[in-house]
């Protein structure tokens, strides 16, 4: 198997182009045409991860953080980056990253929490707007179907939950054929009257070259008209963070307990309480105070993020309790949730969990 068909799995589960601008997810070392050896997951990319993974001979990482964010104008080992950069390419294991584009879709980091934690009638936080886009194409009534389903099966059919979803406009279109054409319908030189369907589909814009392809590959006509205009509209499954609801409300100091017991934590920061149950919950995995306005707009009872700083609990203002479980440990079921989904889609390759502990915060108790 190549590299590039692990990759190639990863974007359409949460493609590069959802990244932030500061982020730098994607192929960070190594080839995608080398045929992979194995694959380890992990949070980090470090030094130590990158000998684990030349000692179980898998020559792919996928980390969630990618190991470079700007760029390095030295590399001769003097920091722990410049240390991995070297190891990794002397031992040609390639790091992949799936980083803040993972965190802005509904499936992946926080969706995994919200999974963990029970949550129902699940939502993005904060939804992106200008991500999606729409296709305007004109076909003979007997191919429309055939257009349809093609443009379907490349990804332009979801609307929320709903799947397959178009419009169609019955209609006349004309055309004539020039010298040297071949036309589907009419003759050349004479100016030809079809019944024609106009199908409108909404489609995420990183998949435009692959839809427009499928259009025109199932189209009949030699020639095919067809627009493709940008939509404002937030796009209900892509975002930051998440919002659900718990199957019951709980006591607030029992909210707390199935935090500390979920993460693994031996304490959790906390605002002060607001002596109330807690039943709608908000997520954001890794440094999530600039979510605090959004999760209170959703009528949060509790938002649980990771780097909070000290004025900014203040900025509960009294209707919300906050926890910081601590980055790493916001994030740390997104090994399981990498490992999980390539053993599903591989599952006669070997898909590792990496067994080193890459956090570098300690408590002293």
């Amino acid at each position: 198997m190549k590299i590039s068909t692990i990759t190639g799995f990863l974007e359409s589960l949460a493609n590069t182009s959802l990244q932030e601008a500061y982020d730098n997810a994607g192929l960070i070392t190594g080839d995608t045409n080398w045929d992979c050896t194995g694959v380890i997951c992990s949070l980090d990319a470090t030094e130590e991860i990158v000998n684990e993974a030349i000692e179980k001979k898998c020559n792919l990482i996928v980390a969630h953080h990618p190991i470079i964010f700007g760029g390095l104008k030295k590399i001769n080992g003097k920091n722990y980056v410049e240390k991995t950069v070297i190891t990794a390419i002397k031992n040609d294991i390639a790091i992949y990253a799936i980083h803040t584009n993972l965190d802005n879709v509904i499936e992946g980091v926080n969706g995994k929490i919200a999974a963990m934690l029970g949550l129902q009638n699940l939502s993005v936080l904060s939804p992106r707007d200008n991500i999606l886009k729409k296709l305007f194409t004109f076909v003979p009534l007997a191919q429309a179907e055939q257009v349809r389903a093609a443009v379907f099966e490349a990804g332009g059919r979801h609307i929320g939950n709903y799947s397959e979803c178009s419009f169609n406009t019955e209609g006349a279109g004309t055309f004539k054929a020039g010298q040297g054409t071949d036309p589907f319908v009419g003759r050349v030189g004479e100016r030809h009257f079809e019944k024609e369907v106009k199908v409108e589909v909404i489609f995420p814009g990183f998949l435009e070259t692959k839809i427009i392809a499928a259009m025109k590959e199932a189209h009949p006509y030699e020639e095919v008209a067809y627009d493709v205009v940008n939509l404002s509209n937030a796009h209900p499954g892509i975002g930051s963070g998440i919002v659900g609801e718990l199957p019951s409300s709980v006591d607030e100091k029992q909210f707390l307990s199935l935090v500390k017991q979920l993460f693994k934590l031996s304490v959790v920061r906390h605002t002060p309480l607001v002596n109330r149950p807690v039943k709608k919950v908000a997520i954001c995995g890794g440094a999530g105070s600039f979510l605090i306005s959004k999760a209170l707009a959703a009528g949060a009872d509790a938002y649980i993020t990771a780097d909070m700083k000290y004025h900014e609990f203040f900025d509960a203002n009294g209707r919300m309790l906050i926890t910081d479980v601590g980055h790493y440990e916001s994030e740390q079921f997104t090994i399981n949730l990498l490992q999980e989904v390539l053993a599903e889609k591989f599952p006669t390759f070997a898909v590792l969990k990496t067994e080193v502990e890459t956090n570098p915060v300690r408590y002293f108790l």
